[in-house]
């Protein structure tokens, strides 16, 4: 097992004779361990003790770094160097990484590769950022189904190298058209004198270029899959999708939509590797959109002073109040863009969720006003604090305030994430930040709207 710690820590002062023993032959260490060595370290480190591994250990390393630090890699290299890693790379990394490069980048990496790379990536880069083609593999095997096992095998051999989609073989027509997939495991079990045609089920499940990610993910996950084949509109067979992709893809959209709902903007490197700046630029921008938020609070409590100075006490439980109200709307909207996110609801399902929610929310605002009112009515009896006089209209005050602030906050926790996804905008923008400042602003006004009807005559 390779000690992360102890190398990253000669990396730093240089001494590369560590790694240079891990990244040869003699050592059984898988090429991500390294990978995680020259991942903890700074970039610069990080590209000159890439090249202190011996070379073919190089091409086996590269597509387990983040794409950051292999474009800084390539750049630290010769250029004859980069273009053969590059050239190595499998169609799907190499893809990844050129995807994300921009202007001069893009046209340099373009340069490096060869004629039939070349024009592959020109290909794909035609379709969406979202699509399946920015992800596929094209290093798959396919076989007619003419053949007998035996004679597929042999024809495997000879024309296919061993690689992460081989694990399932195409059966294709004449025109590349896709008939069925069959798993290694067939060939194995089955007589090798079988026709391919045989052993054939005609049930397959493939994607097409122009589907989206999250479609790809549900497509994964619905049928157990470890790799689809992706075809054109015609079904001729393009490409294949591995669940090693599937799975960085599924993980970078869960993280962007936690940090989303977090309040953050999406960070574009992981966190470790955001500059300060970067950091608090992503950061500032929604605090600054809840700050104005909030002092919308003050002006409504500016709006209300009469009432305040003539019942302090109502000022009391303001924070009680407008922490009830957001923290059910936060539940609701976590809940809710979830479930959306699962495909478990669409837009479709508003008034389902609507009923469902307003329910939920008179449920927990009798809860929590019930204990609002017994809170009081023990304080009061017991003498710990004063109310007044009107102790129990206070007491019906936060009542029914807590009913209906809770209610408003699911209700506007559950409503915001599907208006959003009807608008056509991210669900996880709705982040729980977000749904607490609507709802402490507007749960102030029910507060004091009740308070002025049931207090109206008394305190107030």
């Amino acid at each position: 097992m390779i000690n992360l710690k102890e190398i990253s820590k000669k990396l730093m002062h240089g001494d590369f004779s560590g790694l240079l023993s891990y990244g040869s032959n003699k050592n059984n260490v898988h090429p991500n361990d390294i990978a995680k060595v020259l991942g903890s370290i700074p970039f610069k480190n990080a590209a000159t003790a890439f090249c202190s591994i011996p070379e073919h250990t190089q091409s086996k390393v590269l597509p387990y770094l983040d794409l950051v630090l292999q474009k800084e890699i390539l750049h630290t290299l010769q250029k004859s160097k980069a273009a053969v890693l590059l050239n190595e790379l499998t169609s799907d990394d190499r893809i990844a990484l050129i995807s994300t490069l921009k202007g001069v980048d893009r046209s340099t990496f373009l340069g490096m590769l060869n004629p039939e790379n070349k024009d592959e990536v020109h290909d794909i880069l035609g379709y969406p950022d979202n699509s399946v083609a920015r992800l596929i593999n094209t290093d798959f095997a396919t076989i007619d189904p003419g053949l007998t096992i035996g004679e597929a095998i042999e024809h495997l051999r000879k024309n296919h190298k061993d690689s992460e989609a081989a694990n399932v073989i195409y059966v294709v027509d004449s025109n590349d058209k896709l008939l069925d997939d069959i798993p290694v495991r067939r060939f194995v079990l089955n007589e090798s004198s079988k026709k391919i045609s045989e052993i054939l089920d005609g049930h397959f499940i493939s994607l097409k270029m122009s589907d989206t990610k999250e479609l790809a993910i549900a497509k994964f996950k619905e049928y157990d899959r470890t790799v689809l084949p992706v075809t054109n509109e015609e079904r001729i067979l393009l490409g294949v999708l591995t669940i090693d992709d599937v799975i960085d893809i599924a993980e970078q959209k869960d993280t962007k939509e936690i940090q989303n709902f977090g309040g953050v903007e999406g960070l574009d490197f992981p966190y470790v590797k955001t500059g300060f700046f970067s950091l608090i630029k992503k950061r500032a921008t929604w605090l600054i959109v809840l700050f104005v938020g909030e002092m919308l609070t003050a002006t409504a409590m500016g709006y209300f002073d009469a009432e305040i100075s003539k019942a302090v006490v109502l000022a009391l439980f303001v924070p009680l109040i407008i922490s009830s109200g957001g923290n059910s709307g936060s539940q609701a909207a976590t809940l809710i863009i979830r479930a959306m996110a699962l495909n478990e609801l669409t837009i479709k399902d508003w008034w389902f969720v609507m009923r469902r929610e307003i329910l939920s929310g008179l449920t927990l605002g009798l809860l929590l006003g019930s204990i609002g009112f017994i809170r009081i009515s023990i304080w009061q009896y017991f003498h710990w604090f004063n109310y007044g006089p009107h102790w129990f209209l206070i007491a019906l005050t936060i009542f029914f305030s807590l009913i209906g602030i809770v209610m408003w906050g699911t209700l506007s926790g559950s409503m915001i994430p599907i208006l959003l996804k009807k608008l056509k905008l991210d669900p996880a923008t709705s982040s729980a930040p977000l749904v607490a400042t609507i709802v402490d602003v507007t749960g102030l006004i029910i507060y004091f709207t009740i308070a002025a009807i049931i207090l109206k005559g008394t305190v107030l």
